[in-house]
């Protein structure tokens, strides 16, 4: 079966969407020092400021799974990334403490819509194309990542003002981002979102546990974010030079698995991609702390990028095949484990590094992405296929999604 261009131009428009919301929230979190500088945020209160943004995002996450029964996800995806480029814009334009706390709260409210909004086009999509495409929009976003944090390197090392630092990146993806929301692809051309009656009577229980994937995950991933360079320098004895390479090569393994990734799942099915994943981000943290120096600590952080890359855009997927009649709110609502393992993560890593020691706080988020191979069923059947024959059964029982099927 062909797919149509009109399907080809929005996972083009989409994969766009995913690498400018990359290249936005690198710039944001790779500069906070230079942020509590401009506006003279004191550490005490810096952590207020930086938990109201996934705070705000995972409420956002859920009134936006409640404005797509009214309108389609592409129209939230459509007003919702403007909003953010502008919001970062307006984060380096302040000079008052309240100046920031409108511009992160902004930032923080259309994230959440965001990030709901261009998951729920990416299910919707990878369902019409009838395979794995999710992977691929995820790896846009892991370019656009490592392009932001390289802006923002640039802008520290030249000194230049956050507003400066912004702006021309705000200048190239604002337009393009607009011109290309034209051609977001929904389920159905110019459709509405899903009906309200969509979601089963025990949808809640049949989610969580890709709920609890989803937390885990990204406990996982704020590890390697905020913790890496401290580790490294601190209990490895690097230079405070080689501190800086941990989360660059993590963030590099992240693009590369996530770019090939989609074959992966084509070849092999989610369930045994999402297990292999699990095992090598478990092996990771087990050499990160084990490591006897810097380098072997290198090639766990290396490890680290390549086998939790596959588990986040799986888990989305997967939510999609569960519910294949609400599978906006369901992305919705898992879209908010998202921050709860970004809130949870940094916090309790810190906390157990002080009070233990940070080599047995690397085992806490390695036991905990391991949940993931006790729910690898809930990633669906082996081949997580989508054709018609999926299609037919979009009405019965939840736990039937994924068998057989036509592979487009």
């Amino acid at each position: 079966m062909t797919v149509d261009v009109r399907l080809r131009r929005g996972r083009g428009a989409l994969g766009f969407s995913f690498f400018a919301q990359g290249v936005a929230f690198a710039l944001l979190v790779t500069r906070i020092p230079a942020i509590q500088d401009q506006y003279g945020i004191s550490d005490g209160l810096l952590p207020a400021f930086l938990a109201a943004v996934p705070v705000l995002a995972g409420v956002s996450s859920v009134a936006t799974e409640h404005l797509v029964k009214r309108i389609a996800p592409s129209t939230v995806l459509r007003w919702a990334q403007p909003v953010v480029l502008l919001a970062l814009l307006g984060v380096g334009a302040g000079s008052r403490m309240w100046h920031v706390a409108v511009a992160l709260g902004v930032f923080g409210l259309a994230v959440g819509a965001l990030d709901a909004s261009m998951n729920m086009l990416g299910v919707s999509l990878q369902r019409a194309y009838g395979r794995s495409i999710m992977l691929g929009f995820h790896a846009a976003y892991s370019l656009g990542g490592i392009l932001g944090a390289s802006a923002a390197w640039a802008g520290a090392h030249w000194h230049l003002s956050l507003f400066t630092g912004y702006l021309p990146a705000v200048l190239v993806l604002l337009p393009s981002a607009l011109v290309g929301s034209r051609f977001y692809a929904d389920s159905a051309p110019g459709g509405a979102g899903e009906a309200a009656g969509g979601w089963p009577a025990r949808g809640g229980k049949l989610l969580l546990p890709l709920c609890v994937v989803m937390a885990c995950a990204y406990i996982g991933d704020s590890t390697v974010a905020n913790w890496s360079a401290k580790y490294l320098q601190d209990v490895l004895g690097s230079s405070e030079q080689l501190a800086t390479v941990p989360y660059n090569v993590y963030m590099v393994t992240t693009l590369i698995g996530r770019a090939v990734g989609d074959l992966g799942v084509r070849r092999f099915g989610a369930v045994a991609v999402v297990r292999a994943g699990t095992v090598v981000a478990a092996g990771g943290f087990a050499v990160v702390a084990s490591a006897p120096g810097a380098w072997t600590g290198m090639l766990g952080f290396t490890l680290l990028g390549i086998g939790l890359c596959v588990i986040v855009p799986q888990t989305f997927a997967a939510a999609g095949r569960l519910f294949p009649g609400a599978s906006d709110t369901a992305v919705a609502r898992l879209n908010i484990f998202n921050y709860v393992g970004f809130l949870i993560g940094s916090p309790l890593v810190g906390g157990i590094g002080d009070a233990w020691s940070y080599r047995g706080a690397m085992l806490v988020p390695m036991v905990l992405v391991l949940v993931t191979l006790f729910q690898a069923r809930s990633f669906g059947a082996d081949r997580a296929r989508y054709g018609v024959g999926h299609e037919r059964r979009a009405g019965d029982r939840a736990v039937d999604v994924g068998r057989g099927g036509n592979e487009v």
